[in-house]
């Protein structure tokens, strides 16, 4: 990809206080308003008085009440909070020609998973999120982020009935996810990630992702700022590898285990920006301003602040809401002062970054 710092300075709010600049955002997912929950039930009963129109327009306000929500709270880059998903693999798996469903399988304990079967060569046929994008940066004043179910997670979380590999598979999906993020591209959008939780259960396959992100960003226009989320897992195992990763951003799930794996990152010299989980999505506790003031200096330990993102571990979809919302407020109140700090002299990066090297 071109130069991370100069794709990432789109991002800057004009009229940021700051010399220092830490880019903030979410990951994606939010947790929905009840009311949502409600209208979907209606919704799918076939009540005669909540049809289609209905629930697009329920759709419509609780996108316009998230990305709101989280304009509120200060980020620099919003999401609209995917309320329009419900899981990320049969979101897409449903808008891809040659998928099927034939049923939930049992994945632990008593939850189900709408396993998806791949029983013809994958095709792309329609857009699957480009009127989701133009809806959320319409009601945006601030850009807006597009998260994508990545290739590799795609085929791995499915029935390959069709390809003699999954990475064969991986590879046409790719194609397809190129198709789709240029047009999402075409239609303004300037910051997508690719989410592949697989990696992190499969790290093996390294390679197989390297060469799917070859082919998403494929003729994208160099202004474009493509990210790598990796939920949490063994990182040594795919670390300095992601280095050759073609992307701007690597997100890394890290505030849930305490940053034990962040010295994975700090040698050799960390390549693309580091988007830090500084908040832990699977607890309910809204953590401090100063406990994430503490865990954005770990970032620091491996990159300069221009080149750290900021952002909570993963999506926060099954936490409730008020912690949700009082998650993602602390967090920017933290980034700012973190940068006044860096600002004043109170924070020296450099020394941060060098003393972790030693250590």
């Amino acid at each position: 990809m071109s130069d991370a710092v100069d794709v990432r300075e789109r991002f800057r709010p004009t009229d940021h206080p700051h010399e220092h600049f830490l880019l903030t955002t979410v990951v994606g997912s939010y947790p929905k308003p009840t009311w949502l929950n409600r209208a979907r039930d209606l919704h799918e009963a076939d009540d005669e008085s909540f049809d289609d129109d209905d629930w697009t327009e329920a759709l419509d306000d609780a996108c316009r009440i998230v990305t709101h929500e989280h304009e509120r709270a200060g980020l620099d880059v919003v999401v609209d909070g995917e309320m329009r998903r419900e899981e990320m693999v049969e979101f897409f798996a449903r808008r891809i020609d040659g998928y099927e469903f034939n049923g939930p399988v049992k994945v632990w304990g008593h939850n189900y998973f709408d396993k998806p079967s791949v029983a013809s060569p994958v095709a792309y046929d329609e857009p699957w999120l480009l009127d989701e994008y133009e809806f959320a940066a319409g009601v945006a004043d601030r850009p807006v982020k597009v998260p994508i179910t990545g290739p590799y997670t795609l085929a791995s979380w499915s029935f390959n009935e069709v390809y003699d590999t999954d990475a064969d598979l991986a590879y046409d999906l790719a194609d397809l996810v190129n198709r789709e993020v240029t047009k999402l591209v075409e239609a303004g959008a300037r910051y997508i990630q690719i989410d592949e939780p697989a990696l992190a259960t499969t790290p093996d396959d390294h390679a197989i992702v390297g060469e799917c992100l070859d082919r998403i960003v494929a003729d994208l226009p160099d202004d474009v700022r493509v990210g790598l989320h990796v939920c949490y897992g063994d990182y040594s195992r795919i670390y300095p590898e992601i280095n050759d990763y073609p992307i701007d951003e690597f997100d890394v799930e890290l505030a849930n285990g305490d940053y034990e794996q962040i010295d994975v990152f700090t040698e050799p010299d960390f390549e693309p920006d580091l988007a830090l989980g500084v908040v832990d999505a699977h607890t309910a506790d809204v953590e401090s301003v100063e406990q994430i003031k503490r865990n954005i200096r770990e970032g620091l330990k491996v990159v300069p602040p221009e080149k750290l993102t900021v952002s909570p571990d993963c999506g926060l979809k099954l936490l409730p809401r008020e912690i949700a919302s009082g998650k993602t407020e602390n967090m920017v109140r933290a980034a700012r002062e973190i940068e006044a700090d860096l600002d004043s002299g109170e924070i020296d990066a450099a020394a941060i970054s060098e003393r972790a090297r030693r250590e």
